[in-house]
């Protein structure tokens, strides 16, 4: 008598090797996160399939964001007078160190249609609470508008002390619009915007789910975080909304983090993105595009050449990472990266590994505790390929570090949202600046100097003395690390 449990397990496995086969290879991605996932479809058939529907899938390209309606705001011409100047060696730099990456400027100018901006004044935050401060004093200035896009939005204290502030703007008339992504500001309900809506406030949400906690995109999160305040002050790096960000949460403790505030003509390509990403949620409210925003450099407010850089898995290239691997291999000097997730590729590794065993300084800083475990075993497994070449590994230990940030030779330097791992550099939508400045980046490189003194630099000698049980969750996360 045939055994029914054996036939339907049999056919689960086959139809598990047939959707591995059909689904998995018709697909195009790397062979990493291929391997990564067939582990997943072979040690756990059912959950498996599940799990890859939910978050293997590639994101489709068509028309996800319609750049071509952008024309409208004149900023396509400019980008192509600018690719003209700078193909014809004519582009008229305002310092050495700009004349000096105008390979990289010009990569991101064709990569990831990132207008170069030289007319930029910055400044720098190191500590939520300042941020904030400051922040609370940009959005009570405001007479016209304020965009505000966040990963995370949380009901708490900061996040109530937000709303207040901007429900309190919209009653005076200013156009306040909010975006926030789903699954990262999961917790909040409709009624944390009540206030807001009444009053005229306008809220959007980034891929919302179709049924509640089932979201067939969940994998794919608008991590970006941006501010825009009446298009001449704008805000980007990694600090999101709520308590653990002002270093409140006990789990956590201090909250280090890197983000900038930043005046001058890069404000209006930050508001072309912030444009993008709402029209993009939006159905009911989309905004009109201002056709005064170029031509650029009108007003001089400081001597800081930026571009903001964008990715996500919407587009063919990894706009983000490709900027990154080209700052690490113009190194000549230094390397200063800080990031609370290191899980690169095999490019971005090798690009780390050239540098040390060429001479150049390369220091790391990561966490010393996780916030999400899988991730943190893979990122001391991948730490510990770059001790033996010679790099400089801190161990953050004044609470969490959360900094996205890279210096090259405190010239050039990147803050932004993205960490150095596959999720951030690949199927994340992100937003960095990169920074052409020897100011900026000496003030960067002496911000992780400081940061030293509240760490733990981390020897092969130490690493090699790790117990067995760590290695073994090193060695799981390691090979699931392309799907983290």
């Amino acid at each position: 008598m045939v055994n029914i449990t054996s036939v339907l397990l049999g056919l689960v496995m086959v139809l598990n090797i047939v959707f591995a086969v059909v689904v998995i290879f018709r697909e195009r991605r790397d062979a990493s996160s291929t391997w990564a996932w067939l582990l997943v479809l072979f040690f756990i058939p059912v959950a498996g399939f599940i799990l890859y529907l939910l978050l293997g899938r590639n994101l489709t390209r068509d028309h996800l964001f319609q750049w071509d309606d952008l024309k409208k705001s004149g900023i396509e011409e400019v980008l192509e007078k600018q690719k003209e100047l700078l193909r014809t060696q004519k582009f008229l730099f305002n310092n050495p160190i700009t004349q000096d990456n105008q390979d990289l400027i010009y990569m991101n100018l064709v990569n990831a249609n990132a207008l170069f901006t030289k007319n930029n004044a910055v400044e720098v935050f190191t500590d939520g609470q300042e941020k904030y401060r400051r922040l609370f004093e940009d959005i009570e200035a405001a007479k016209e508008s304020i965009h505000l896009q966040y990963y995370i939005i949380k009901n708490d204290n900061l996040g109530r002390k937000l709303m207040e502030h901007l429900t309190r703007k919209v009653k005076e008339g200013v156009t306040v619009r909010v975006l926030y992504d789903e699954l990262g500001s999961r917790t909040l309900t409709k009624r944390f915007f009540k206030e807001f809506r009444e009053a005229g406030g306008l809220v959007e949400v980034f891929f919302p789910s179709k049924l509640r906690f089932i979201n067939l995109r969940m994998n794919f999160r608008n991590h970006r975080k941006l501010v825009i305040i009446d298009g001449k002050v704008g805000y980007v790096g990694g600090f999101n909304v709520g308590d653990e960000y002002l270093g409140l949460n006990t789990r956590f403790g201090y909250w280090r983090d890197t983000h900038l505030r930043i005046r001058g003509t890069a404000v209006d390509t930050m508001q072309v993105r912030f444009i993008l990403d709402w029209n993009q949620a939006s159905r009911d409210f989309d905004i009109m595009y201002d056709p005064e925003l170029f031509p650029i450099e009108n007003v001089r407010l400081g001597n800081v050449g930026i571009q903001i850089v964008t990715s996500g898995p919407d587009t063919d290239f990894e706009q983000i990472k490709n900027a990154y691997i080209k700052m690490l291999y113009s190194a000549k000097k230094s390397i200063y990266m800080q990031t609370p997730y290191f899980i690169p590729d095999k490019s971005l590794l090798d690009a780390i590994r050239v540098a040390c065993l060429s001479g150049v300084e390369v220091n790391i800083m990561i966490p010393d505790k996780p916030d999400h475990p899988f991730v943190y075993w893979a990122t001391l497994s991948h730490i510990g390929e770059l001790l033996p070449v010679g790099a400089n590994v801190y161990i953050y230990s004044n609470g969490f570090i959360h900094s996205k940030t890279l210096v090259v030779d405190e010239e050039i330097s990147s803050v932004g949202t993205a960490n150095i791992d596959v999720r951030s550099l690949r199927l994340n939508f992100e937003v960095n600046a990169f920074l052409y400045d020897e100011n900026i980046s000496k003030e960067l490189t002496a911000i992780f100097k400081e940061d030293i003194k509240r760490s733990k630099l981390l020897t092969w000698e130490e690493y090699v003395k790790r117990g067995s049980n760590i290695k073994f969750k090193e060695s799981i996360s390691r090979l699931l690390s392309p799907i983290l």
